[in-house]
């Protein structure tokens, strides 16, 4: 069966960091192009960065230079670093996989995203 494991989110005061951990069973992540994605009370999801699976990366704007994502295949587990946190950030952050092949760029529109795990929620506030 597949799934995603996503962790590490919490409450984090404004200025701080964390990093969510993304662990897949039943399927291979290297196979296949990573997404997080987030989606905040009455608004809709948004992509924040993802990872092809030649490790080529986008974010969306807003993140830029304060997230990272990085995959390790071995242990079969996608990350997000973020740090300098917003109260904006506030969120549930979803992983998610699209079966791409090893060249093509990754995607933050969500569309070719087939698989998604069930999200951890990220509260940014003093």
């Amino acid at each position: 069966q597949l799934q995603f494991v996503e962790s590490g989110g919490g409450l984090v005061q404004p200025g701080g960091s964390l990093r969510l951990s993304c662990a897949a069973s039943g399927f291979t992540l290297a196979n296949y192009a990573i997404g997080w994605f987030r989606q905040a009370p009455g608004k809709e999801r948004e992509g924040v960065s993802c990872i092809s699976r030649h490790g080529s990366t986008k974010y969306e704007d807003s993140v830029k230079g304060r997230f990272t994502i990085s995959r390790d295949n071995a242990k079969n587990t996608v990350y997000l670093q973020m740090n300098s946190l917003k109260p904006e950030d506030t969120a549930v952050y979803y992983c998610a996989a699209a079966p791409n092949g090893f060249f093509r760029p990754c995607d933050l529109g969500g569309v070719e995203y087939n698989y998604w795990g069930q999200g951890t929620q990220v509260t940014v506030s003093s």
